[in-house]
């Protein structure tokens, strides 16, 4: 079986255990998400110890939000450990999105619009004008004319923003979960996989319903992971 357009959220704050991970789903997977704190916490290192173990893709999630200058720097500092996609919040700007686009030009910069957290009354309260999808579709125009090469939305804002960037940037979903999957209180705006994709995703991001098979062991981690490609393939 082909590896379905799955990035799975690599959360643990144990590196043997994140290896583990990537090796019992690396068949299935095709992108694997180092966030911030595994960054924080492992660095460099940590991120080479997992490509050592696969040939998937990764996911540099560290979404990052200062000034040019700042951010530039910040992605140079990186760029040597060739991330298929790193992340910035498209709110800072085109400036700062073009910034990490040129400091690293293997790398597609993917601008992160609304996170899928977020209420519309959170939305509201932050500041935002206009509602999550008026705001996240002017957000990923924005970073894609800026020469972002991916973004990031909730499920609910996919169509609407594929209608408006096109076909070529890849949309990068979280808060997706299977139907059979509990309740992921970390996310109000989700939609099942299959749904996102048919939507127009290129990617979804799952984490704790494919994580969570761990207690199971390696077996089961590995058979949740392909169950769930299955249908995306």
């Amino acid at each position: 079986m082909s590896k379905a357009p799955i990035v799975l959220a690599v959360d643990t704050p144990d590196l043997e255990t994140a290896v583990q991970w990537v090796k019992a789903t690396q068949d299935s997977v095709s992108v694997f998400k180092l966030g911030l704190e595994f960054f924080l916490t492992f660095g460099a290192d940590g991120v080479k110890a997992i490509k050592d173990v696969t040939d998937s893709d990764i996911f540099l999630d560290l979404k990052l939000h200062d000034i040019p200058h700042t951010v530039s720097g910040a992605t140079k500092a990186v760029a040597h450990l060739a991330p298929k996609y790193l992340t910035v919040h498209a709110s800072g700007g085109a400036a700062m999105i073009s910034a990490a686009v040129e400091a690293a030009p293997s790398t597609h910069i993917t601008g992160v619009t609304i996170l899928t957290s977020l209420s519309e009354d959170d939305v509201t309260a932050i500041g935002f004008s206009a509602n999550a999808l008026s705001s996240a579709v002017g957000l990923a125009t924005l970073a894609t004319n800026a020469g972002a090469g991916a973004i990031v939305c909730s499920p609910l804002e996919i169509s609407a923003i594929r209608t408006v960037i096109g076909s070529d940037p890849i949309i990068i979903t979280p808060g997706v979960r299977p139907a059979d999957s509990a309740k992921n209180d970390d996310q109000v705006r989700t939609m099942t996989p299959r749904a996102a994709i048919e939507a127009g995703a290129s990617l979804v991001v799952i984490g704790r319903p494919i994580t969570q098979s761990w207690s199971q062991g390696a077996g089961a981690m590995r058979d949740r992971a392909a169950e769930i490609a299955a249908d995306l393939i």
